[in-house]
């Protein structure tokens, strides 16, 4: 691709690095793009995906389904482990350099005009390549809240909200209810809403917006029972029964006993949406068990060796960090061997509550940065992780946090590298 123009598109204002000075809410602007562009999410029957947890497994679970079903899918997600272009997949692969590159070029000219967001931008190229594939289906992740995020231009077939939790409580609102009802705000009038979110005051912001769209309202915990879950370091097995059957022996090609749900929710999604899977389940056995290679899902606690154990897991808030500890827990228990973490939080988030969680592990802590403004300093946050009582190694770079455990680890001793997708990226290996 020209270089010039991903060196453009990655100078739009950018709120993964910037925090909320990039932040812009409202569509107006989205929506004028959009129209400049000849509105090409118009063109693609889509699924909006939004909630505080599981909406980038939920998503990409969802597709992989769809795409084993025989569908042409794009799966637009962020943000991006190494390349801009895994946002916008086709089928799992990340749009090519060159069209991405072209397609800059040909609207910079508006993008200099209208003054995007990194975010709208990329959300709006991911709409124009999936329209120009002539996809059969869009699934969407949304990227902040739900109401005012620049996906919300689009009219879905169905929307789902996996789950709510207290984050981004500057833009959001500090309660759950406040934050339901701003990720409620994906719901469009008599497109169906399926939600697994179960805390009373968000459910209730929840269904009182879909009461006044008009949109039928399927509640995960009424409709999909799971039992009989095993997992291992591979993934997870499962029965799961629906409205319309039982499955039995399904696999999950990503662990973590918090994925039952997560793939719960895409397996009934697809229900809610393909005649195909409705007449024959074949492509929910697959697409689920092969969702790293049919959506490019990456960064879900990801094994990258056993042993040690190695594991990269891009969860960014106390309830991301507590899924990869308790995985952590249940399958190399502490008196097996000591546990490393390599952690790099933005300053935005809950450090406090996060640390709490690493010093209950009695986890030794690496703490590092990532780079750009809205990381949190490497010795900044080893203050605040001392403040709880957590251990530190003090490295500051992912890179020489691994090169030490690489040097000093006993085979079962355990390493985890969360926090962020910019330290996630930074796990020497990876390949696009």
């Amino acid at each position: 691709m020209k270089i010039e123009n991903l060196t453009y598109l990655l100078s739009l204002p950018r709120f993964t690095d910037q925090g909320a000075v990039a932040y812009r809410p409202g569509l107006e602007r989205m929506q004028a793009l959009m129209a400049a562009m000849d509105n090409p999410h118009e063109a693609i029957p889509s699924v909006h995906v939004a909630g505080t947890n599981g909406k980038g497994s939920t998503a990409s679970l969802l597709a992989a389904i769809a795409t084993a079903s025989g569908q042409r899918v794009g799966l637009h997600t962020s943000p991006h482990l190494l390349h801009v272009t895994e946002r916008m997949r086709l089928d799992g692969v990340p749009a090519p350099d060159a069209w991405l590159g072209d397609a800059v070029g040909r609207y910079r000219d508006l993008f200099d005009a209208m003054q995007p967001s990194f975010f709208e931008a990329t959300t709006a190229l991911s709409f124009l390549y999936f329209a120009e594939e002539k996809t059969d289906l869009a699934v969407v992740e949304v990227g902040l809240g739900g109401r005012l995020d620049a996906t919300n231009v689009i009219t879905p077939r169905l929307s789902i909200i996996t789950t709510i939790g207290l984050e981004h409580t500057d833009l959001l609102g500090d309660t759950l209810a406040a934050i339901a009802r701003e990720k409620a705000g994906i719901i469009k009038p008599g497109v169906p809403i399926l939600t697994a979110v179960t805390q009373p005051e968000a459910l209730a912001s929840i269904c009182a917006v879909a009461e006044a769209q008009a949109a039928s309202l399927h509640l995960m915990q009424e409709e999909v029972h799971v039992r009989n879950v095993a997992t291992s370091v591979e993934g997870l097995t499962m029965e799961v029964q629906t409205p319309m059957r039982m499955y039995e022996n399904v696999q999950v090609g990503v662990p973590g006993l918090h994925q039952q749900m997560n793939a719960s929710l895409a397996l009934r999604a697809a229900e809610l949406l393909f005649d195909e899977v409705r007449r024959d389940p074949t492509a929910i056995y697959t697409g689920l068990r092969e969702v790293r290679t049919l959506a490019g899902l990456r960064g879900r606690l990801d094994v990258l060796q056993t042993r040690p154990l190695i594991i990269a897991d891009v969860g960014h808030n106390p309830d991301g960090l507590a899924t990869a500890l308790a995985f952590i827990q249940h399958h190399q228990p502490k008196q097996r061997g000591r546990l490393y973490v390599i952690f790099g939080a933005m300053r935005d988030k809950e450090i406090a509550a996060m640390a709490r969680l690493l010093a209950e592990a009695d986890a030794t802590v690496l703490p590092v940065s990532a780079g750009g403004d809205r990381m949190l300093p490497a010795a900044d946050l080893a203050a605040a992780l001392r403040r709880q009582g957590v251990s530190i190694i003090e490295k500051k770079h992912v890179s020489s946090g691994w090169v030490w455990f690489m040097n000093h680890a006993a085979e079962d001793h355990v390493l985890l590298i969360t926090g962020s997708h910019q330290v996630v990226a930074q796990v020497p290996g990876w390949t696009r």
